[in-house]
């Protein structure tokens, strides 16, 4: 192990090259490291700390750094919930375990502790059916642009995908022609590449599949991205990609038409969809499988459903309980 006398912001990029390149991490999820570390390195920064090597890190600034994202604001003036601050914080445990892997001396990763959770902090937010069956109602889709947004809300309650799925996805994915020409099956899988660049198989219902032809049908153009914005010009085959931003907008927006007591995101119709496949007798193991987590036990967040069942089970066939 040897010092460095490069800075700990200074190592930030090569630590994403290797999430990239010897992680083998998909490009969105090197983004999102990126995106948390850009918080530490304004930390550093109110800090004065911006020359501050890898070595002198301590668990002192840890603290200041957790208090930090404890009194972090969003826009809106909201704090940052425990399971945000754990997202930094875990990054910031990785970049660390990253220098160690090459021999630089730092403060040892697990010396960051991630705050305690409590039932409250992994409650999630999810839109029963007549608020999904709601959502989707409210764009126009007398043009092209409410048709594009009824096409990903109905495509992100069918296939349970998360936003920076949905975005990646392509036109050549699909058969078009078949699509335009009314020959719509039934349900149509799709292989994609997830979270950590893992593939997993999503399923699209044939009601999204109708949706989709009639959006593809006011396409006017054969640019790449499956879902397009509107208000950007082509400067290249890629830059009309709808991003991961734009489409909470346009979920934020009609949450808010609906009038829905739950602030809706892109998220919440991921959780909306296995909450649906839940309460309708789906096993947490197949729903792990469909909505791609590496461990049963992020599944197992959906306890408002199991448990629910739970009850049902105990009532039909315990002798006890039986009339």
């Amino acid at each position: 192990m040897q010092k460095s006398n490069t800075s700990l912001i200074k190592h930030i990029p090569t630590f994403l090259e290797y999430c990239e390149v010897e992680k083998g991490l998909s490009p969105v999820s090197s983004k999102n490291y990126h995106n948390f570390l850009k918080v530490f390195i304004e930390w550093l920064d109110k800090s004065k700390l911006n020359n501050l090597l890898p070595h002198e890190l301590t668990p002192e600034h840890i603290w200041s750094y957790r208090l930090f994202l404890s009194r972090k604001q969003d826009y809106k003036g909201a704090y940052l919930k425990k399971t945000s601050q754990s997202y930094y914080l875990r990054a910031l445990r990785n970049f660390l375990k990253y220098l160690t892997d090459k021999d630089i001396v730092t403060l040892p990763s697990e010396k960051i502790k991630l705050p305690k959770l409590t039932d409250k902090d992994k409650q999630i937010k999810f839109l029963s059916f007549d608020q999904v069956e709601k959502l989707l109602s409210m764009p126009d889709t007398s043009n092209t642009e409410g048709l594009r947004d009824r096409t990903i809300l109905e495509v992100l309650f069918s296939t349970g995908m998360r936003v920076s799925e949905l975005t990646s996805l392509n036109l050549k994915q699909f058969n078009v022609n078949d699509l335009i020409a009314g020959k719509i099956p039934d349900f149509t899988e799709l292989n994609i590449i997830g979270k950590g660049g893992k593939m997993r198989t999503v399923y699209f219902s044939k009601r999204s599949l109708e949706w989709l032809a009639k959006y593809l049908k006011e396409r006017k153009d054969m640019l790449p991205p499956l879902f397009i914005n509107y208000f950007k010009a082509a400067k290249d085959e890629d830059a009309r990609r709808l991003s991961p931003r734009s489409v909470e907008s346009i979920v934020r927006k009609y949450t808010m038409m609906a009038g829905l007591p739950v602030e809706a995101t892109p998220h919440t119709l991921r959780h909306s969809f296995a909450t649906d496949l839940l309460s309708h007798g789906a096993d947490l193991r197949s729903v792990q499988e469909l909505l791609g987590h590496s461990n049963v036990a992020t599944t197992q967040i959906y306890t408002h459903v199991t448990n629910a069942g739970l009850k049902n089970v105990y009532k039909s066939f315990h002798s006890g309980a039986k009339k």
